[in-house]
């Protein structure tokens, strides 16, 4: 009993490391809008070409333009989570 509650005491002692699942939802929840976005972007280039492939061109860079600003902000997310687990 007595080497249970030592055990328990330096458990509630010790303080808990809280980073890396900070950093796992820092980077996990920033890149669900990115991926939903980037899904979208795509879905609407896709049928937009179906209806006009005259105008590929015009689609084809508005969508890369949209894809790249939405991978940034996933980037953002993992600079944060970076941010998190190594310099904090």
């Amino acid at each position: 009993m007595e080497i249970l509650l030592s055990t328990l005491a330096q458990a509630v002692s010790e303080p808990i490391d809280l980073k890396p699942i900070g950093a796992a939802l820092a980077i996990g929840l920033g890149a669900i809008g990115p991926g939903l976005g980037i899904g979208m972007l795509v879905k609407g280039a896709m049928e937009a070409l179906g209806r006009n492939p005259e105008a590929e061109n015009a689609i084809r860079v508005n969508m890369i333009l949209g894809i790249a600003f939405a991978e940034a902000i996933a980037i953002y997310a993992l600079i944060v989570g970076i941010i998190i687990a190594f310099v904090i």
